[in-house]
């Protein structure tokens, strides 16, 4: 894993930035949703999917850095070629 370009440890801001703006988000579109009829179900649905998203995105992102070009993870040592 590389090292952070700083070495000033993060603020609580900065940690919890993120995780509360996707909190606030699916919680105002989940009461959304339940209370609202019609086309706005479409965007209150997916307000309530981006924390998901979010979290799948971030995995497949960690994934495609562990992977090499042949799709052999990096430093497994058993490719053939």
């Amino acid at each position: 894993m590389s090292e952070p370009s700083s070495t000033r440890p993060k603020t609580l801001r900065q940690i919890f930035a993120v995780p509360l703006l996707l909190a606030i988000v699916s919680g105002v579109g989940l009461v959304a949703a339940l209370l609202e009829d019609g086309v706005q179900d479409y965007f209150w649905s997916a307000a309530v999917g981006l924390p998901l998203a979010a979290i799948a995105w971030h995995v497949w992102r960690s994934w495609r850095s562990h992977v090499g070009d042949n799709g052999d993870t990096i430093g497994d040592g058993d490719s053939t070629e």
